[in-house]
């Protein structure tokens, strides 16, 4: 059964129908339709007070200049390192929401759309598109906005699950070929290579895996080859997960929800993996607010969320999203995976990083900087994990977690967390 086909229009012709006040969706990272924000930002002097709504994206971000302050007013959810200098310079918004609860804010009507500005794949026999690999909070977006442009890449996979939207339901259609962005998956250096190893005992067979994009996700990923039957329910993931996949390591069949199938909302990496999610069927992505919803994370056996941090104080607290007050990040879905991990039956909820930053700064701190944002509090960590070993932290004391986590940082600082932690503890 076919479908009427529709005319292509011009980037330019499609953005004219966003108009003064509009609330606009911009489509997440390795989908961010860069022919669109273009377009509609050639069209800034035009418009007053379009509000931008996005969560990571890629590419350029033109309409934060500050010259398009009275046309845009930005409002992103997670602060990636296009947009960071303009919200920490105050010309962006950060909207602080764990990430399984952004969908409900566009069906509810809290945040409410006029147009989504997406990336899609061609459409099938039937006029069905795919979002690709962005479902996240892009599935709910253009369910929520009245109107939807889109940018029909033929690079765009065509993906299983949430994703899809028919032909009919486009209001405007752009045609694109530019490759999708890519992260090169970089070589783990000896220290995160580490961390991963330390990672990998505690994984069991049969783990249901929830990992981010980085270098301590993929040197975990790199020494999983010898594992048998692990699952995959995640946020995000990368190329690391296809190599355990064809190694036989990623089956998926000890899963309880979504059995042999790899669950996650959005993936970014390398054209390895976008021809590995397309037209796979063993590759579901879904919205947010599935994937990240802690009673279908806790359902799955063994689930094992390896988090990182910006640092963590001797008593557990993670801040994983600034920089003293500086924005660097957002909330994301850590503690939807840190809960769903401690609440599944033989779940490890991990939280891995190096003792120190490139610089030499510690990153297990006595306290965390002046006006940092506590992004998982220490009654939900329960490992914690640098490349001095595993502190387990679940059920121990103030005064137990200290020793444990000074045993974990970095030697040089040692003695002077255990200086800080009798001062501290001395007061309680």
């Amino acid at each position: 059964m076919g479908y009427k086909k529709k005319e292509f229009v011009s980037a330019s012709e499609a953005v004219k129908i966003i108009k003064s006040g509009d609330k606009v969706f911009i489509h997440s990272a390795a989908a961010t339709p860069v022919v669109l924000v273009e377009a509609l930002t050639a069209r800034g002097k035009e418009l007053i007070d379009v509000e931008l709504l996005s969560i990571h994206t890629e590419g350029p971000v033109p309409y934060a200049d500050e010259k398009y302050k009275e046309n845009f007013i930005i409002n992103t959810f997670f602060v990636g390192a296009n947009i960071r200098p303009y919200v920490n310079s105050g010309r962006a918004n950060y909207i602080p929401v764990f990430l399984s609860e952004i969908p409900y804010l566009f069906r509810s009507g809290i945040k409410q759309l006029d147009v989504a500005m997406v990336t899609v794949s061609l459409p099938n026999e039937k006029g069905y598109c795919s979002l690709g690999c962005s479902v996240d909070i892009s599935n709910a977006a253009i369910n929520s906005a009245k109107y939807v442009l889109a940018v029909i890449n033929p690079n765009m996979p065509s993906v299983y699950g949430d994703g899809k939207i028919h032909i009919d339901k486009i209001h405007a259609i752009v045609k694109a070929e530019n490759p999708l962005f890519t992260l090169s998956a970089q070589e783990p250096t000896e220290i995160e290579n580490k961390i991963g190893e330390f990672i990998a005992v505690i994984v069991e067979d049969g783990a249901t895996l929830q990992m981010g994009i980085g270098g301590i996700p993929n040197a975990a990923l790199a020494n999983l080859i010898h594992h048998k039957n692990l699952g995959v329910h995640t946020e995000m993931f990368s190329d690391g997960v296809v190599d355990l996949v064809n190694r036989g390591v990623i089956t998926g069949m000890n899963k309880v929800t979504d059995v042999g199938k790899i669950v996650s909302s959005f993936v970014f990496g390398s054209r390895k993996v976008y021809d590995f999610i397309d037209k796979n069927p063993m590759v579901e992505l879904r919205d947010s607010d599935y994937v990240n919803d802690t009673r279908i994370i806790r359902q799955n056996p063994k689930v094992t969320a390896i988090n990182s941090a910006i640092e963590v104080d001797i008593f557990g607290q993670v801040c994983a999203d600034t920089i003293g007050t500086k924005q660097y990040s957002g909330v994301g879905g850590q503690m939807d995976f840190i809960r769903g991990a401690a609440l599944s039956k033989g779940g490890k909820p991990i939280i891995a990083l190096p003792s120190m930053t490139n610089k030499g700064v510690s990153r297990i701190v006595s306290t965390l900087k002046k006006g940092a944002d506590v992004t998982t509090s220490r009654a939900h960590i329960h490992y914690l994990i640098t490349e001095f070993g595993v502190a387990y932290l679940y059920g121990k004391s103030l005064r137990e977690r200290t020793k444990s986590i000074i045993e974990i940082a970095h030697p040089d600082v040692r003695e002077q967390l255990e200086r800080d932690a009798f001062e501290i503890l001395s007061g309680i």
